[in-house]
């Protein structure tokens, strides 16, 4: 499973700054939800994803809210991490206060003002060696950690201090293809289906 697998509803960003929307689950409207918010719907290895080109932060934030209010009529399953719906440090040229990378072994986080410190040790990070660096435990599962970043990003976000999560998803190309539901049924012919749902 990837870490974009864990809830209903993932909006993310790539390192090239696309934003992008991932389903995990059946959405009533959510294709009419998300292409009405200017998203273009594109398959993409077994899953649908949902993208946004790079642009302002501030129309990429008016869209992502769009989205977002029309999902949360059918799920509050959401996460959130898109650096580029973030009205401060929401541009790749401009370095932000907080970096926090997900790599396959670890979540590591890269903090500048000092204010930064207590609310990373707050959500679970230590200081890992270099100077401003931070890490979370080792040890700690993949969906406890996606939780631990959403908290940190969001205390930090209120309290005026710019944060990058970056997913290890440098282009839309590289977001994880669908996770294989072993000992899934086989596919049935479209009118047995049809007459499935007509029951």
């Amino acid at each position: 499973m990837a870490l974009i697998d864990h809830h209903d509803v993932f909006i993310g960003s790539t390192g090239d700054g696309w934003t992008f929307v991932v389903l995990n689950r059946p959405i009533p409207n959510a294709a009419h939800i998300l292409t009405g918010a200017g998203f273009t719907a594109r398959e993409h290895q077994g899953r649908t994803l949902y993208l946004l080109p790079p642009e302002t932060a501030e129309e990429a934030q008016e869209r992502a809210s769009v989205a977002a209010y029309g999902l949360m009529a059918h799920t509050l399953d959401g996460v959130d991490l898109a650096w580029t719906t973030r009205q401060h440090g929401a541009t790749p040229s401009r370095e932000p206060d907080v970096t926090i990378r997900f790599t396959d072994h670890a979540v590591t986080a890269t903090a500048a003002p000092g204010q930064a410190d207590a609310i990373l040790a707050q959500h679970g990070f230590t200081p890992a060696g270099a100077k401003r660096q931070y890490a979370l435990p080792p040890g700690l599962g993949e969906r406890d950690a996606l939780m631990a970043v959403v908290r940190a990003e969001a205390y930090l976000y209120a309290d005026g201090i710019s944060v990058r999560i970056d997913l290890g998803i440098a282009t839309t190309q590289d977001i994880p293809p669908a996770p294989s539901r072993p000992g899934a049924a086989p596919a049935q012919p479209p009118t047995t289906q049809v007459q499935r749902r007509s029951r």
